[in-house]
């Protein structure tokens, strides 16, 4: 029997994304090369079938409509040489990108993005998950942005010295002095204002400080799911005088309210067991299947997130929107949205729910290629005022 045929929406989706490709703010692959295969890229080699393992590889980003992608160069708070750790997935990009020069193209700027697009390339930018990768040092991140990183995530899951995160106890209210400081340091530098992860308090904080627009990598609406890692829409509302944009992200527990107290509960389990509760080694994917026996996982779907976007675009419009999924950053992904080739499915949706192609064109690409390019012209701007920021920690927050 042959295969039904694509819907109408479904062939309008691809050739949309064949125009305008998906710019992606967030995605794991390094982190889950670094714990599989402590790097050997061989072992995980993505120009072959990595459905196994990973939620990415290069002939699933092309049949994704990726055109760009911020691969994210995290590591954990909690590990004691965080500077280095950084830098080896830093290396592991490059390494990535000097492998597959047919598919992947270094990108630094908005330009490099639109030249990757033109030659049939995946642009690959980088960002930093989380303001302890600099360990408290504005050198180390100018040092980051001299090696290709144009984002940092201002925390992970815990608060650090100059910032609070969204998943940790208040401590400094928000941003302290020196955070203030880093926000002026990465406008001056060109390097974008990551607000996925942070408390509202640092939001708030952030939007009152940065000269540059802001972006969320991988955050979703907290009116549609009340979960800390989202955005009230107060902040939202702030994105259009601020230039910023918000990247819906695809993760269930961020998106799905019934799947905020499953979480909460797997990842109890996960830690009885002896595992990080966001470790998605094949160890720790055995403890997580098991609790799903028991415990079946509400499952969120591409409306789900479509349902995201329709309330992201009421409060802070269109031109502000973007998509982050943190694919090879969480165990579950929602149906529809499995791995990086779901993308079109998502499209199809918003199609469907009447979303222009106009307005579709900026969510998957002129959002964030605006955005960089904005980034850029503020840091020009700062870089003709004054020179590179040499304050302290100690000195301003004593």
């Amino acid at each position: 029997m042959a295969s039904p045929s694509p819907s109408p929406s479904a062939e309008a989706a691809r050739e949309l994304l064949r125009a305008f490709p998906v710019v992606d703010g967030h995605n794991d692959l390094p982190w889950a090369l670094r714990e599989q295969v402590r790097y050997d890229l061989d072992a995980r080699d993505i120009a072959t079938d990595q459905s196994a393992h990973l939620h990415t590889d290069l002939a699933r980003l092309r049949a994704g409509g990726v055109g760009a992608q911020y691969w994210s160069v995290y590591v954990r708070s909690d590990l004691p040489d965080a500077v280095p750790a950084t830098l080896e997935q830093i290396d592991c990009v490059r390494q990535l990108i000097a492998r597959h020069p047919a598919d992947l193209r270094a990108a630094h700027t908005a330009a490099d993005m639109e030249a990757a697009r033109a030659e049939g390339r995946i642009a690959s930018l980088m960002g930093a998950e989380g303001g302890h990768s600099i360990a408290n040092s504005l050198a180390t991140l100018r040092a980051l942005y001299a090696l290709g990183v144009r984002y940092m995530t201002l925390t992970h899951n815990d608060n650090n010295d100059w910032a609070d995160s969204a998943t940790d106890e208040p401590r400094a209210g928000g941003l302290t002095a020196f955070g203030r400081a880093v926000v002026r340091e990465m406008n001056r530098e060109g390097m974008l204002v990551d607000l996925s992860h942070v408390a509202a308090t640092t939001m708030r904080d952030a939007l009152d400080t940065s000269a540059a627009p802001v972006i969320f990598s991988h955050s979703s609406s907290r009116a549609v799911c009340d979960h800390p890692r989202n955005i009230p829409d107060d902040v939202l509302e702030r994105l259009p005088a601020n230039g910023g944009m918000a990247m819906v992200t695809f993760v269930p527990k961020f998106v799905l309210q019934a799947a905020v107290d499953w979480t909460a509960a797997a990842d109890d389990n996960m830690r009885a067991h002896g595992f990080h509760h966001l470790a998605t080694t094949p160890e720790a994917m055995k403890v997580h299947r098991a609790f799903e026996e028991h415990h079946p996982r509400p499952v969120a779907t591409v409306s789900t997130v479509a349902d995201h976007l329709d309330h992201m675009r009421e409060a802070a419009g269109i031109d502000h929107l973007g998509i982050g999924g943190d694919y090879d950053g969480t165990a579950f992904t929602p149906d529809g949205l499995d791995d990086v080739s779901g993308y079109p499915n998502l499209i199809t949706e918003l199609l469907d729910r009447g979303w222009s192609t106009t307005d579709l064109a900026k969510l998957t690409w002129q959002n964030a290629v605006r955005v960089l390019g904005a980034a850029e012209d503020v840091a020009r701007d700062l870089q003709a005022t004054r020179g590179p920021s040499n304050a302290t920690i100690g000195a301003l927050d004593g």
